[in-house]
């Protein structure tokens, strides 16, 4: 059967006109739907621990002179006889960084009351180094070696892991199991299922390094050393839809 073509335009605005409106009255379904589940957030924790295998120290020697000249040269000798027993460990040149130089003049000041300039009495120079030991084996022998070779200055020792990717993963899967425990927990106590994950966010992974400052005497020998462990930290939070059972 055909139409005229004005019928025709009349039937197809119509169809159009009733399809909008169908779409209108789906759109407040869909939404009512949404609105009516519940959110459900969570944090989860999780953490793992392996034996560190390299230590960072920083080491040095610390020269005082009368002069600045005298007090420069000593300090270079016992530096460079530092760095070359560092060598003779088997530490490579790119895992020896110089973090720090001084000189600085040496005052001696009136006490209080008296009008005394004050009185120069020589030059401190200090030179640092900092080190990583990739073989912690060597550890405790290199520390007696550095003081035997003229390092007066040991400090600022920590342990961690060369690639710490594994722990931080097993880290980050911890904590995702932590988190979803908890939410079928919630859930449960509440007499809710949850639908689906609306969203997560892993936040940066936490991995703290201890530090043990040590001063090492002349006399030191044998330094005994506990690296203990390299903990990785994560914390991942996941918020999901749940709706009444």
């Amino acid at each position: 059967m055909s139409f005229p073509l004005s019928r025709r335009r009349v039937f197809s605005g119509g169809l159009l006109a009733a399809l909008a409106i169908c779409a209108v009255l789906d759109v407040p379904a869909a939404r009512a739907e949404d609105l009516s589940r519940a959110t459900l957030t969570v944090v989860g924790q999780g953490e793992a621990s392996a034996a560190p295998d390299m230590a960072s120290l920083s080491t040095g020697v610390v020269t005082v002179a009368k002069t600045a000249e005298d007090a420069l040269a000593g300090n270079s000798k016992s530096v460079a006889d530092v760095i070359a027993a560092l060598q003779a460990t088997g530490i490579e040149p790119k895992d020896l960084v110089t973090s720090g130089f001084s000189i600085q003049p040496q005052y001696v000041y009136p006490q209080q009351g008296q009008r005394e300039a004050p009185r120069l009495t020589g030059y401190e120079v200090r030179n640092t180094v900092n080190v990583k030991v990739r073989d912690l084996s060597t550890l405790g022998g290199l520390l007696d070696k550095l003081v035997q070779a003229g390092a007066n200055q040991v400090s600022g020792m920590s342990f961690a892991l060369q690639d710490p990717r594994a722990i931080e993963q097993q880290a980050r899967l911890a904590a995702m199991a932590d988190a979803k425990a908890q939410a079928q927990s919630l859930a449960d106590a509440a007499g809710l299922r949850l639908v689906r994950i609306r969203r997560i966010s892993p936040q940066p992974d936490m991995g703290p390094v201890a530090a043990a400052p040590m001063m090492m005497k002349a006399d030191a020998r044998a330094v005994p050393i506990q690296a203990g462990e390299t903990t990785a930290r994560a914390q991942i939070t996941i918020v999901y839809d749940a709706e009444p059972r």
